[in-house]
């Protein structure tokens, strides 16, 4: 049994809150009969009607994209700029799961399944997020230490990384090529964490989320997920 705003919201027809207002508004009609009340609770079997038209379940997608710079973690942009969702040709509302800034590219999952983004973002599944980023200056073990303990990035919240290695120093260019790995998601939070112990975060890049990698895709490129990379994920719930 599901709520009925879930399964309209599913069927790719409109949001969950525009559902919301569409039941309320006495617009929805359950086996002929209309439902005005959140939260009831129907099943599959159910013939669902919005203004007086049938409804179809949409089918579930899963998407991995190497998100690219110079694009918004968005399904739509005021400022119309290019978006996430501009590089898969689907007729579902997919929408991505959790967000990379707009300089920052690399694995991107992107669904119109609730469920699995809520597990791959809720933080009892720990799904750790492996970045590589270019900053300015040379790392040093006692930064790469701070790192590691914790730092206070804002409001007294204090994050920390489960691994830092340094993969690469230009004393040229003066710049580090460090690979850090984080099992929040804040916002902006890698280059918060660079910016409390004095660098300056240049390019970012996210190679993993969870066991997902950009295995050979190209900038820009995407692949659907497999069943079993979903079975996968949906199996972090159960544990």
């Amino acid at each position: 049994m599901e709520r009925l705003q879930k399964i309209i919201a599913a069927s790719g027809l409109t949001s969950r809150r525009k559902a919301e207002e569409l039941i309320k508004s006495g617009r929805v009609k359950v086996n002929g009969s209309v439902v005005t009340e959140l939260g009831t609770r129907i099943s599959e079997k159910d013939k669902i009607e919005v203004d007086n038209k049938p409804i179809e379940k949409e089918q579930k997608e899963y998407y991995l994209l190497n998100k690219p710079r110079g694009v918004v973690t968005t399904t739509s942009d005021e400022k119309d700029r290019k978006t996430v969702v501009d590089f898969i040709p689907t007729e579902a509302r997919i929408y991505p799961v959790g967000r990379l800034d707009y300089d920052t590219t690399g694995v991107l999952l992107l669904t119109n399944d609730g469920d699995f983004a809520n597990i791959m973002m809720h933080p009892s599944s720990n799904i750790e997020k492996v970045y590589v980023a270019k900053i300015k200056g040379m790392i040093g073990k006692e930064q790469i230490i701070k790192l590691k303990q914790g730092i206070e990035i804002e409001n007294n919240i204090k994050v920390k990384a489960s691994t830092v290695k340094v993969k690469k120093q230009d004393s040229k260019t003066n710049t580090c090529m460090v690979k850090i790995a984080i099992q929040e998601g804040r916002n902006h939070q890698i280059k918060k964490m660079f910016e409390m112990i004095g660098f300056e975060v240049l390019k970012l890049k996210r190679e993993k989320e969870g066991f997902f990698t950009l295995e050979n895709l190209n900038s820009g490129e995407y692949r659907k997920l497999t069943r079993k990379e979903v079975s996968r994920v949906f199996a972090l719930k159960n544990k």
